[in-house]
């Protein structure tokens, strides 16, 4: 794969080794792992040459986003070949049967509020017993001071567009919990941001 292709973003430059430093410690020794909205592809090559016990597949809604994913990946054994998956969607196709891990970057901000619900669907569908949700981003937390870099990007967002925004983590754990995830841990990360690991109810 032409290395041309790979698309750069500078936010998954700086946030990759506190949240691999976090998958690390969260995540056991090996598993699959499905990488929702992988966008560039940046964090898809780091997380699974820091985890080479962990088979990654990424994934992106935008199919002009595979052959960046793709580029970024080349010659790293343990990454599948990205896939187009519509978080949208009734069924996931194409994915392994189950997964041991899902994770998705700064995707719920950026998308109709519609996309957690079948976010957290998809995840209780194709989690394996013991696997984890790990969303990371930026959220609004009831009861605690929202830094005032993160109200500016929310603004700004809803300003793009009115469907998009930070969410309430409150609202976010209402919407795992429907299908049966709890929040078993939620992780400080730099730049205001969290770490908000899921697990099945009963495996906390």
């Amino acid at each position: 794969m032409n290395a041309d292709a790979r698309r750069h973003s500078p936010a998954a430059e700086r946030n990759r080794e506190p949240i691999a430093a976090a998958l690390q410690r969260l995540l056991p020794a090996q598993g699959v792992a499905l990488e929702i909205a992988s966008g560039t592809g940046q964090h898809a090559a780091f997380f699974a040459e820091r985890l080479p016990g962990w088979r990654w597949q990424p994934s992106d809604g935008d199919a002009r986003s595979l052959a960046s994913i793709a580029a970024w990946c080349d010659g790293i054994a343990n990454v599948l070949p990205p896939l187009h998956l519509d978080v949208l969607a009734a069924a996931w196709p194409g994915l392994p049967e189950q997964v041991d891990a899902l994770f998705c970057a700064n995707l719920l901000h950026i998308s109709a509020w519609a996309t957690c619900s079948a976010l957290m669907n998809g995840a209780a569908r194709h989690l394996s017993a013991g696997g984890l949700l790990l969303l990371y981003g930026p959220y609004l937390v009831d009861g605690e001071a929202t830094a005032p870099s993160n109200l500016a990007f929310d603004a700004d967002l809803r300003t793009r567009n009115a469907d998009w925004g930070l969410r309430r983590l409150a609202d976010v754990q209402r919407q795992a919990q429907a299908v049966g995830l709890q929040l078993r841990e939620r992780v400080a990360m730099p730049a205001n941001n969290l770490l908000l690991v899921f697990a099945r109810s009963g495996r906390l």
